[in-house]
């Protein structure tokens, strides 16, 4: 880079030395990651960080602003060995050379990373993933497995959840250490337990927050396999939610933390009974609707149902005005019947005034007609007298003409044997002319 004085006599102050040196390494030394050991570590009261990082020959000093180091999933000390991602600077004021730092993890952390960059990637590729394979939640779960550490403040949180939203359902624990070596084996084992068992409806899968190193059991391969090949759905609530693991993919449900997963895994009892007063007032409102219909078309057929007294009546004198225009149309019927024998006498008289046999004739069918329409109603009449008789036989008030009566119940109900009325309940009896209220005091049942 060329540089700006190019004049070898020209005079220059401290700062523009400062100022230029800090551009020449800020701009030729990329972002990179530096590892080492902490020492003379400070942490100022406005949160601010400063350190200096060491090797076996050499060292450096390091700033990292208060920004940046709250995302710092740890507390670094003195001698711990870190790797930090950093930018090369001077600091103008005193001349240092120093880093910049971004961010910080714990030194080998870069090949955890890495690892579960390319197990995710290879799963991913093989479907482990995809929404396809993912079971759904049972929504009333008989039975929940637990699969973590009995020691977990996590088992705890899962635990007093379960019994606020559902305390009903009654919960499994698997117990599995949830970190260091043979973790994860322990906890794919307890996956295929509960698998070949079939105990539970749905599996939670949970521990609390830590570091990646801490979570790395839930990034490993087996698990991961694990999860994938259990028919039971599983619920994965491992550490806080910007936490995640390789098993948060593969789960068929991911919570971002353990007690998001208890609260997946049950319905809400409060919720439920909420919904079951709800449907139970509309039901009410639909039952009591249904009954007023039925009961206002019960009253409107009672409008239309006569007595039957009252029927008979009423076919009476239909009958009556049946027999009248019969007695009417007879006499029009014989006029009519008249003018047109007139009417043909007439045209007779007019092709053969003189012939007497015809006239005859014509005296004879006036006879007869006037005999047929006599007979014809008579039998008429005879019918009709005889329908009039069976009426009057069906009528019930003809038979209380006859000295009998009528009981009912205080319903309304013909009371047609005494096995039908108890002692002591009131009856009304309906007489000829008239009614009376009566109480049973006595009664006598036939064999």
């Amino acid at each position: 880079m060329p540089s700006p004085f190019s004049n070898a006599s020209q005079v220059i102050t401290v700062s523009e030395l400062n100022r230029h040196a800090k551009t020449v390494l800020e701009q030729t030394f990329p972002l990179l990651w530096v590892a080492g050991e902490i020492s003379n570590f400070t942490r100022a009261t406005s949160g601010h960080w400063y350190f200096t990082l060491k090797d076996g020959q050499a060292q450096v000093r390091c700033a990292m602003f208060r920004h940046k180091s709250q995302y710092t999933d740890f507390k670094p000390d003195n001698g711990m060995q870190v790797e930090i991602r950093a930018l090369v600077t001077l600091y103008e004021a005193r001349g240092e050379f120093q880093l910049g730092v971004e961010s910080m993890r714990r030194a080998g952390l870069g090949v955890l990373f890495e690892a579960f960059e390319k197990l995710k990637s290879r799963l991913s590729l093989e479907g482990l993933f995809d929404q396809e394979h993912k079971q759904a939640l049972p929504t009333f779960p008989q039975r929940i497995g637990i699969i973590t550490s009995p020691a977990a403040a996590a088992l705890r949180d899962v635990l007093t959840t379960l019994r606020r939203r559902m305390p009903n359902i009654p919960a499994l624990i698997y117990p599995v250490p949830v970190q260091g070596e043979g973790a994860a084996q322990k906890i794919a084992a307890a996956i295929q337990l509960a698998g070949q068992r079939k105990e539970c409806d749905v599996l939670i899968l949970c521990r609390g927050g830590g570091s990646i190193e801490d979570l790395w059991a839930f990034n490993e391969e087996v698990v991961a396999r694990a999860i994938a090949a259990s028919k039971i759905p599983i619920i994965c609530g491992v550490g806080h939610e910007t936490d995640v693991t390789i098993a948060d993919f593969v789960a068929d449900r991911r919570a971002p933390t353990p007690t998001a997963a208890a609260e997946l895994a049950t319905p809400h009892r409060a919720e439920l009974l909420q919904r079951l007063a709800v449907l139970q007032a509309s039901l009410s409102r639909q039952t009591l609707h249904s009954l007023e219909q039925r009961m206002q078309q019960v009253d409107y057929l009672a409008r239309r149902l006569l007595h039957p007294g009252t029927r008979i009546r009423n076919q009476q004198q239909h009958l009556g005005h049946l027999a009248q225009r019969l007695k009417q149309g007879a006499p029009r019927l014989l006029e009519q019947q008249e003018w047109r024998v007139q009417n043909l006498a007439s045209r007779l008289a007019t092709a053969a005034p003189a012939t007497q046999s015809l006239e005859s004739r014509l005296l004879q069918l006036r006879q007869n007609l006037g005999r047929a329409m006599e007979f014809k109603l008579q039998r008429h009449q005879t019918s009709l007298q005889r329908l009039a008789a069976n009426l009057q036989h069906l009528n019930p008030e003809a038979v209380l003409e006859r000295g009998f009566s009528m009981v009912r119940t205080a319903s309304g109900k013909i009371v047609r044997s005494s096995t039908e009325i108890s002692l002591d309940e009131e009856v009304s009896m309906i007489f000829a002319q008239g009614s009376a209220t009566a109480r049973v005091t006595r009664k006598e049942e036939t064999q």
